[in-house]
């Protein structure tokens, strides 16, 4: 890395210990489909033709997987980062419901990425949903309009303007072909909607589309907008996207003053040595990780957590049968952990 960088993180970590304590933790995107109505997004594996075959518009992920992650992130003491899907896959009362119930089972209000909603929609979300997010991706106006050409970015700011009850995050994908100075309107962007959070995620390159081959951005890059934003921002909620192949970054972007990490797979990856050395690398920065990525805590009975959340029989057992099956892989994951170590 070079000194410039170092410099700039080293502010950054020094602004974030000014006004945050220590603690961070790990955030659980839940997903309610694989397919999007849109699917124009340059860089988004929806907009890949294999994915528009494997994933008709009827593809709608169970209502008993969504209620399995809210419950894990309720033991594990993951945050909920937010509910989130492809766009126009489910009318809004079924919406509506499913942020109910997640809700519920999570025992908190939660937040929504679900694209622009109108004002008398977001009525309803209110008993169960406290934040709203708007996927800006890129800020900067010609880039935007080429990367994502059918989600404008005027509707999302409308929406932030009448939408005063509910806390305010945007996401931003680092590697878009970005420049530095766009960063002053990232700065403009904040400051006008007054956002409470912001979510930053590192360009994974996907096949099909137009970023494929390429590697993403380089890790100094990504830190680079994370620390500029601490340091322009000292008290703005900075969440840092990882994946399976950049999750040794985790602890230099808490370092650079993000306050915690979401996109690592931690479902499948639960138990596993990339678990393992994200918690390690939290722990020798100095910083405590709320909850776990690698030991299931003792004290959970699971059969009678899903039997108290109040659902219908027929849902319950649902619910159950598909824990049995993301423990089992957990499961998995821990022993052959442990077995490696041992060998």
């Amino acid at each position: 890395m070079d000194e410039e960088t170092t410099k700039l993180i080293q502010k950054a970590e020094a602004i974030y210990k000014e006004n945050y304590s220590n603690v961070c933790w790990y955030g659980r995107c839940i997903f309610l489909s694989w397919y999007c109505d849109l699917g124009t997004c340059k860089f988004c594996f929806r907009s890949t033709i294999k994915h528009k075959v494997k994933h008709a518009p009827t593809a709608k992920r169970s209502l008993s997987s969504d209620l399995v992650e809210a419950l894990l992130c309720k033991k594990f003491e993951w945050r909920i980062e937010f509910l989130t899907g492809g766009y126009k896959i489910f009318p809004m009362e079924d919406l509506v419901e499913r942020a109910k119930l997640i809700s519920q089972v999570y025992g908190e209000k939660i937040w929504l990425n679900l694209g622009v909603i109108t004002r008398e929609d977001l009525d309803q979300f209110k008993p169960y949903v406290k934040g709203i997010v708007s996927s800006i991706e890129t800020i900067e106006p010609k880039l935007h309009d080429e990367m994502c050409p059918d989600k404008p970015i005027k509707p999302y700011e409308e929406m932030f303007d009448y939408a005063p009850d509910f806390k305010r995050s945007m996401t931003t994908v680092i590697g878009l072909g970005e420049k530095r100075e766009d960063f002053e309107l990232l700065k403009k962007f904040i400051k006008k909607h007054n956002l409470d959070r912001i979510t930053f995620y590192a360009l994974k390159p996907v096949k099909g589309t137009i970023f494929e081959g390429t590697n993403g951005p380089k890790t100094e890059d990504y830190l680079w907008w994370i620390a500029q934003t601490r340091i322009a921002f000292p008290k703005l909620e900075i969440i840092a996207g990882t994946t399976a192949r950049r999750y040794e970054e985790v602890g230099l972007l808490l370092k650079a003053g993000a306050n915690a990490f979401t996109k690592f797979p931690a479902t499948k990856m639960f138990g596993t040595k990339e678990a393992y050395k994200i918690e390690q690398d939290i722990k020798e920065l100095g910083r405590e990780l709320k909850g776990t990525i690698t030991k299931i805590p003792e004290d959970i009975n699971w059969e009678k957590d899903i039997e108290n959340l109040g659902l219908n029989q027929d849902l319950e057992e649902e619910v159950k049968e598909k824990m049995k099956l993301y423990l089992k892989r957990i499961e998995n994951n821990i022993k052959n952990y442990e077995s490696n170590l041992n060998d």
